[in-house]
């Protein structure tokens, strides 16, 4: 099987026979002159996923609802989005396309949570989170996806939650469907994208010791003391790195996965 690399420098091998003519194998966990964009990434986990996409070699268009933010890094530029407007999703694609000619990655961290029981829960709440936590999957990807099918080539890593998988850990059902969507999306678009070179994962992260989390220790949470065998809670770092892998060419053989980062809370 002759190897070689292809037009956007991705390793390669010749499958005699194979409706690819030529897959990408997979190597080190690099984004050398790769182009991703980050949602949600003045956030906890957002902003350490942006800092480890930069430190592997990126361009990194880091994108949020917040009017500003600052990450210390020339490869790194901030631009203000509503990840709940189609409209602005689809400017954000096009603007980082036409500037840097090409979306290699599209990581999707921008969520928000709720604790309400399901007979307390409200219409606006239910809208509300899965305005951010859905659509704002939703909005991105299918503007993306041609995109990427024209380049030959794309990375999509979003957000899930072991809540999807358990019931929920403190939140409340708004967020488990929310999570639990975005899990069935993103299978969705890696079986039909995988023709185009469309890879799409989920990371499906424990409890993270972020701000967002702050908000549920106030209530009844876990401690991580018998809870988590590993025996502590995240930090943003030890979900950033696993999206860098799933986004980098380290796991171009997997696409349309579920990968729990959890410190064995969920053994699956």
């Amino acid at each position: 099987m002759p190897a070689g690399h292809g037009s956007a420098g991705i390793s390669t091998t010749y499958i005699p026979g194979n409706l690819m003519s030529f897959i990408p194998v997979s190597g080190p966990a690099r984004l050398d002159g790769k182009i991703a964009i980050v949602t949600g990434a003045a956030g906890g986990i957002g902003r350490a996923t942006t800092l480890a996409l930069a430190e592997a070699g990126a361009t990194v268009i880091a994108t949020d609802i917040a009017d500003s933010a600052q990450f210390g890094s020339n490869a790194i530029t901030y631009r203000r989005y509503d990840v709940t407007s189609r409209a602005e999703a689809r400017s954000i694609i096009a603007e980082t396309r036409a500037e840097h000619g090409a979306v290699d990655a599209l990581i999707l961290c921008a969520g928000t949570i709720s604790h309400r029981h399901l007979v307390d829960s409200t219409d606006d709440e239910w809208r509300s989170i899965l305005d951010v936590n859905l659509m704002g999957v939703v909005n991105p990807v299918r503007e993306v996806f041609p995109v990427m099918a024209e380049q030959g080539f794309g990375k999509i890593v979003a957000l899930g939650s072991i809540a999807s998988k358990i019931g929920g850990v403190a939140s409340g059902p708004s967020y488990v469907a929310a999570k639990s969507a975005v899990h069935g999306l993103m299978k969705w678009v890696a079986k039909n994208g995988a023709d185009k070179g469309i890879y799409a994962s989920v990371i499906a992260p424990g409890p993270v010791e972020t701000p967002m989390w702050e908000t549920v220790t106030q209530r009844a949470a876990p401690s991580p003391n018998g809870s988590v065998p590993l025996g502590r809670f995240g930090q943003p770092e030890d979900i950033a790195q696993a999206i860098l892998f799933l986004a980098s060419p380290a796991s171009n053989w997997i696409t349309g996965t579920v990968l729990d980062v959890n410190g064995g809370m969920l053994m699956d």
